[in-house]
């Protein structure tokens, strides 16, 4: 058994029920945290769970979102725990057709994160913004090698 995330006709993504299911549980993690809607929902086949829609707009929206949030935190774990996910996510983008740009660090922000999360004990995490981007985007990559069509 297995999932389907597609746009219209295209199949841009066809995991195993469990990867499925897994990104799913961690899409709504990051809908509520964002407090945003990510864009996938309900297929063509309504009743089917296994059949999902991408609605390319909005799920470009949401990772946009995603890439936000997480470039700017400086809390290694928090950095962490999300890493495989947003390069999934990223990849998935991408498919979709959407441009993904890694963003920039803004004026207030230490090292292009927030200091939001205080990181006891020890320092945040001190790799630079763009050690994060390129090992990101080197990930999102690997990951899209590996999700099948």
């Amino acid at each position: 058994m297995s999932m389907y995330f597609d746009i219209g006709d295209e199949t841009l993504w066809n995991p195993s029920n469990g990867a499925g299911r897994l990104f799913l549980r961690q899409l709504e993690v990051f809908e509520a945290e964002l407090n945003l809607p990510s864009g996938i929902g309900q297929g063509k086949h309504w009743g089917d769970p296994d059949t999902l829609e991408v609605d390319p707009v909005a799920y470009a929206e949401f990772v946009h979102a995603l890439l936000a949030w997480h470039c700017r935190t400086g809390h290694s774990v928090i950095l962490a725990l999300p890493e495989g996910f947003v390069a999934t996510a990223v990849a998935l983008a991408r498919r979709a057709g959407t441009e993904v740009e890694i963003p920039e660090p803004e004026a207030g922000h230490v090292g292009g994160r927030v200091q939001r999360d205080i990181q006891v004990p020890g320092n945040p995490r001190t790799t630079s913004a763009t050690v994060v981007v390129t090992g990101l985007d080197t990930r999102a990559r690997e990951t899209d090698r590996w999700m099948a069509r």
